[in-house]
């Protein structure tokens, strides 16, 4: 008679020890392992958002950071993730980045929370309007969508990562949101120039193509 059910084969015998059968280990990634450099990534968008943002934008705009050797340490990875309508992107405590996908339709209708960002959509020039029910929507195209996501969400998201760094644990953001939009502001200014000589002007839109 056949015994039913699955059968656990023999492990090997290695140095009159038996070795195990079966891997326990844990796959090592960037999620529970630290990285010599951080490592960029994309996950796919989901559904109704696009990628407006590159692998390769983000390596170009790590050029222009001028303390990236500093500020990258601790620093697992930086990853396009996919898209969530609560945030722009977000930080793990980890030492990792996300920098979340689109909606596909570019325009978005404004929020009282995004009121606080008001200057800085001034100055990429993104215009508004109103629809048929009285809300206010953003025109964004897509380089001023990549222009935000860099110099602002990016940035924020940096600041975080800058503030654990220099706190004695590196456990946790002691000095919360306040100062990651103040790192921002700041180092947005600064590269300001260097953004538009490596990306161009935000408001000249030049042709891309999107990655679904």
């Amino acid at each position: 008679m056949f015994r039913s059910g699955h059968r656990k084969s023999a492990p090997r015998v290695v140095g009159g020890k038996t070795r195990r059968k079966n891997r326990t280990a844990r796959t090592q990634t960037y999620f529970n392992t630290p990285q010599v450099t951080p490592v960029i990534d994309r996950f796919r968008p989901g559904e109704g958002f696009r990628h407006v943002l590159t692998r390769q934008d983000i390596r170009e705009f790590i050029e222009l950071l001028p303390d990236w050797q500093h500020l990258s340490q601790g620093l697992r990875a930086v990853i396009l993730a996919p898209g969530d309508l609560t945030c722009y992107g977000w930080y793990r405590h980890t030492g990792i980045i996300a920098l979340c996908a689109w909606p596909r339709d570019l325009w978005c209708r404004w929020t009282p929370r995004a009121e606080r960002e008001r200057p800085f959509f001034d100055r990429l020039r993104v215009s508004m309007q109103y629809d048929e029910d009285w809300n206010l929507i953003a025109r964004w195209t897509e380089s001023t969508i990549r222009a935000f996501m860099l110099l602002d969400v990016f940035l924020h998201e940096l600041g975080h990562h800058h503030d654990r760094m220099n706190t004695r644990s590196k456990r946790g953001c002691a000095r919360g949101e306040g100062y990651a939009e103040r790192y921002a502001q700041r180092h947005g200014n600064l590269l300001w120039n260097r953004y538009i000589e490596r990306f161009g002007l935000p408001w000249a839109d030049e042709p891309r193509t999107l990655i679904s």
